[in-house]
């Protein structure tokens, strides 16, 4: 089960935490969340789908969260079109100034 480590997420008061978690508990990918020190761990399945895929995406962008290069191992062919549509706001943030290979796709 791959894990997703989101470091320092700053929340800027008590609502906006719990909103925070409710959201992550509400991604139905998200098998199981941990922390450790400064870090949210959250599992996920090997396969999100779509849904989760993109809320995956906006918890990450919302939160502004570093390390948004860990969602590129959830690009395969079936999501290949619109997750890694370099017109996206979030392309660069999880592909850098490109997609990986078509051989490299699972």
């Amino acid at each position: 089960m791959p894990t997703l480590e989101l470091k320092g997420v700053q929340f800027y008061s008590d609502a906006d935490e719990s909103a925070f978690f409710t959201f992550a508990r509400g991604i139905k990918a998200v098998q199981k969340m941990g922390g450790v020190g400064d870090s949210i761990i959250l599992h996920v399945t090997a396969r999100p789908s779509q849904q989760s895929l993109r809320d995956l995406v906006a918890l990450f962008i919302r939160y502004r969260i570093s390390g948004m290069r860990q969602l590129a191992q959830f690009l395969f062919t079936t999501n290949r079109r619109w997750f890694a549509d370099t017109r996206k706001a979030w392309h660069k943030k999880i592909f850098g100034d490109g997609t990986r290979t078509s051989n490299q796709i699972r």
